[in-house]
């Protein structure tokens, strides 16, 4: 290799692993999220053009003969961003946390894909720790890959329920120690040349433990087990990276899995649980959690009493939830909060860590309406405000909101960190029907003196809203 391509192609490596870190840095933030996505994407094209660059600077006479291993890779480029770029544009706010959890699966296949061509290479001479690396990798990618699926496939329906027998822990550890059994004989006895049906079972058995892993858990834990397989993709990518010598693999790899990891534990802590907790409790599985009866009553109210009276209040809180989204509300609600801000109502949105179905759902759904960031406020900057609002208003939104997590020490979601909106002086919940919410827990705001419910779809509530308050305009009031 050239010393010119060899400093464009590290020059390259190092620009991309700032354009990383920096565009990561910059969605940690609604207001720069988007020039943060654009910016860490412009650190993986760079990555791209470079591994091309790598090729051709071994030889360059390379370059007028393509190899077919480059033409296939650039085929695979083609057809896979013409593929993310169509399904992402298709695909509803609703069904964003499905395809993340397919994108990050499609990481963790590529991790392990990567971590087969070496493991195949019997004719390659394989030092113990990247062969370690590269097995490791490699469990963590496969079961990332087949973990996410089975996750993508219970948000999207295709898989309702859990699935449960007895011994399942004992089953899944037998799985897992058999598949690290494999995984050491390739490294240890066969330093990296065993047997193409050997090298297969470990794949079979680690691809096996991720569909163990998932199918038990509920589906009110699927944001964190998609965070949990976010940080194991890039773990998996930063390994492989290391066997690869590849210095973008590494540094995205850290990067992700590190993300990823902090994020996994912040939701978690969001959800007053543990990631073990998560990973091999029950909890989620729905129905029949709580115990104790609830008093009181459910108090039917109609949208537009509910929107005369916020139109008369001098605070109101929002606080969205999953139902918005499934609802695509979100542009009629503001619709509405400009009306009551235009009649001098002071009007907040408050997001809960874990509302929807992933981290920034709801920031999403809001931005994309074009409500303004300074309006909207995390748990812990909001929650203190809910004694001083007139009406909170609870838009498909549920566990987050249930007072249970305070009061009741029976309740599965016991000391879980709510938004507290049965605080305001009147409290209006937007909901479809009577079901309970995603983790099967009963909710006692519902039930409570100062809280009445609006039934029917967001949006339609939303527009009967509108209508409302635009009437009262028109009188003269």
């Amino acid at each position: 290799m050239n010393l010119t391509a060899q400093f464009v192609i590290d020059a390259s490596y190092f620009a991309a692993a700032f354009l990383f870190i920096y565009g990561l840095k910059r969605m940690s933030s609604p207001v720069t999220a988007r020039s943060g996505i654009v910016v860490a994407g412009a650190g993986m094209l760079v990555a791209v053009l470079a591994s091309f660059l790598y090729y051709f600077g071994v030889n360059d006479a390379a370059l007028p003969h393509l190899g077919t291993n480059v033409v296939l890779a650039a085929v695979a480029l083609g057809l896979g961003t013409a593929w993310a770029w169509w399904s992402g544009k298709r695909v509803a706010m609703t069904a964003m946390p499905q395809m993340v959890a397919l994108y990050n699966g499609m990481g963790g296949g590529a991790a392990a894909c990567i971590a087969a061509v070496e493991l195949l290479r019997t004719s390659a001479v394989h030092q113990t720790i990247p062969l370690l690396l590269a097995v490791v990798g490699a469990l963590i990618g496969a079961i990332s890959l087949s973990g996410s699926l089975i996750a993508w496939a219970k948000l999207n329906g295709n898989i309702n329920g859990v699935w449960r027998i007895g011994g399942q822990q004992i089953l899944n550890g037998i799985v897992f120690l058999a598949t690290l059994g494999v995984g050491a004989y390739i490294v240890f006895v066969a330093h990296g040349h065993a047997d193409p049906a050997v090298v297969a079972a470990f794949f079979i058995g680690a691809l096996i433990f991720g569909v163990m892993m998932t199918m038990p858990i509920g589906g009110a834990d699927m944001p964190v087990v998609i965070s949990l397989y976010n940080a194991f993709t890039g773990l998996a990518v930063g390994f492989e990276g290391y066997v690869l010598q590849n210095p973008a693999l590494m540094i995205a790899g850290m990067v992700v899995g590190s993300a990823g990891t902090l994020l996994t534990l912040l939701m978690a802590k969001a959800m007053n649980r543990s990631v073990s907790n998560v990973i091999f409790s029950n909890f989620g599985a729905g129905g029949g959690e709580q115990q104790g009866e609830i008093k009181g009553s459910q108090k039917p109210a109609e949208a537009g009493d509910a929107a005369i009276n916020m139109r008369y209040a001098s605070k109101v809180i929002i606080a969205p939830g999953y139902g918005l989204a499934v609802a695509q509300a979100q542009h009629k609600l503001y619709e509405f909060v400009k009306l009551l801000t235009d009649a001098g109502v002071e009007v907040k949105f408050a997001i809960h860590p874990v509302a929807g179905r992933m981290p920034g759902h709801m920031n999403v759904l809001l931005a994309e309406a074009g409500v303004p960031y300074d309006m909207i406020y995390d748990l812990e900057d909001i929650n203190a405000e809910f004694k001083e609002a007139d009406v909170a208003v609870v838009i498909g939104a549920n566990d987050t909101v249930n007072p249970a997590a305070r009061t009741n020490k029976s309740s599965p979601i016991y000391g879980m960190p709510i938004l507290n909106v049965d605080q305001a002086k009147q409290v209006y919940v937007i909901k479809r029907g009577q079901g309970k919410g995603y983790s099967g827990v009963e909710n006692e705001l519902f039930f409570a003196d100062n809280c009445n419910l609006v039934y029917g779809d967001a949006q339609k509530v939303m527009v009967a809203m509108i209508q409302a308050v635009k009437s009262l305009e028109g009188g003269g009031h």
